[in-house]
């Protein structure tokens, strides 16, 4: 079972712009995987993040483990490369660290939903609890250092990118959500609607014939006076 849905989320992954994939020598446990910001907003963006994805064998009832190839400078992720995010670990709840099991990995999670936590995580760094003590604080205390050095992880990471592969960018991963197409059955037309729903053409005609009678009272009126 762990192998088809790995393979299943394997083919849809590879249709994203924003991450690319490869398999180990062929073996759908062990992931090569490119993770690419094109959030422009981003303190990333632009990077190229090589990260090896190893799944086991009891997939999806345990959680993948994620490690960066190459350092990358943030106070959540330890120096090997490994990051201290709940979703990567094991299912229920820890008392110690207070997580909640809704915050940890579950079965219902999917390879995608742990990508895009990284993404979510490199923007958003939990600094309380540092994996990085040294970028923790950096960050507090001296952002724009923390950003410059950044920056140098994001021009590094491009090292990694594939001979063949291009870089997408913001608008191609807008342009690649589809958009749902359309028929003529997905619009009302006035003219095709009952006339009884909205009150129809008998109710138009006793507009008709009440406006009538009102205007005969007012000439009436006139007359009178």
């Amino acid at each position: 079972m762990a192998e088809r849905i790995l393979m299943n989320e394997f083919k849809t992954l590879a249709q994203e712009p924003w991450v690319n994939i490869e398999l180990d020598n062929d073996d759908i446990f062990n992931w090569t995987v490119g993770l690419i910001v094109v959030n422009p907003d981003s303190l990333y963006y632009g990077g190229y993040f090589k990260a090896a994805m190893k799944f086991p064998k009891n997939y999806p009832y345990s959680p993948p483990e994620f490690r960066f190839l190459h350092p990358l400078y943030h106070p959540n992720i330890y120096p090997d490369g490994k990051l201290c995010i709940s979703i990567l670990h094991s299912p229920g709840e820890d008392e110690m660290s207070g997580e909640l099991a809704s915050e940890r990995w579950s079965p219902a999670q999917r390879v995608e939903s742990v990508l895009i936590s990284i993404l979510s995580l490199l923007d958003d760094p939990e600094v309380s609890s540092p994996a990085n003590v040294d970028a923790g604080v950096l960050l507090r205390k001296e952002p724009e250092k923390y950003k410059a050095i950044v920056r140098n992880c994001v021009e590094a990471s491009k090292a990694d990118i594939p001979e063949h592969f291009v870089m997408p960018t913001h608008q191609t991963s807008v342009s690649a959500v589809k958009q749902p197409e359309l028929d003529d059955s997905d619009f009302w037309v006035e003219s095709d609607v009952d006339d009884d729903v909205f009150g129809g053409s008998d109710s138009d005609e006793a507009l008709d014939s009440d406006d009538r009678d009102t205007g005969s009272e007012d000439e009436d009126d006139h007359e009178r006076v």
